[in-house]
């Protein structure tokens, strides 16, 4: 073979590895953006399903069902438990200050966790809430919640979080209990992921050993409150 005819051989192989990496740059290149959209729509495809199903128990400060406006239905009176639940990667205290309570459809109540930073550093953290049955998610409205927004703690800090809410009168007939769960999680990934992002579940016998049942709140609102 003639050099010539060895260039031009040389030079064609070159040509042709050319043209499959610039493919191949142009399919990962299309790919990591595909990927990066998609993390993007995740979050409102997540809370659309969450809306439309109510799976995960996910409730965000709903409105009070138009079906009443003022009207409390003291004829009927629902158990409404409170769990907590914190990621190992966080390294917190956290429980309800009340364990269980009796509400009456239409009546505004207020009760209160509390969270206290273990670390030497200050932590922010995010909680998730959860209700069950997931029936019942519609008809518990969160009017203030510590839930709104993440929670910054300083290193030992100590912080009790106020939980406004309502029952509504349209909560279906053969719910008699429901359980507001919450999830606190660092918001750091990094700490989580490296604590495995496992779950320490504190049990409903232990949650606190002092509960108290809270009272209604004395109180005028379009939430269904009334004045005691």
């Amino acid at each position: 073979m003639s050099d010539q005819a060895r260039d031009n051989q040389m030079q064609s192989i070159c040509e042709h590895r050319a043209k499959k990496s610039k493919r191949t740059i142009f399919v990962l290149g299309g790919i990591v953006v595909g990927m990066f959209a998609f993390g993007f729509a995740l979050v409102p495809l997540y809370q659309l399903f969450c809306n439309v199903t109510g799976y995960n128990g996910s409730s965000q400060g709903r409105q009070a069902d138009a079906a009443y406006v003022g009207e409390v239905d003291t004829s009927r009176l629902i158990t409404v438990q409170f769990d907590s639940t914190i990621n190992t990667g966080l390294p917190w205290d956290f429980k309800p200050l009340t364990k269980t309570l009796q509400a009456h459809p239409g009546e505004v109540y207020e009760v209160s966790y509390m969270a206290k930073n273990n670390a030497d550093e200050a932590i922010i953290a995010q909680a998730v809430p959860g209700i069950t049955p997931w029936q019942a998610t519609q008809h518990f409205n969160k009017m203030e919640c510590f839930c709104f927004s993440n929670q910054t703690l300083e290193a030992g800090e100590y912080k009790e979080m106020p939980l406004r809410f309502v029952v509504s009168p349209g909560l279906p007939d053969d719910i008699g209990t429901l359980t507001l769960s919450y999830t606190f999680m660092n918001t750091d990934r990094g700490k989580s992921r490296k604590a495995g992002d496992s779950f320490q579940i504190y049990p409903a016998a232990i949650v606190s050993q002092a509960e108290t049942i809270a009272s209604p709140l004395t109180m005028n609102t379009s939430f269904g409150g009334s004045t005691r």
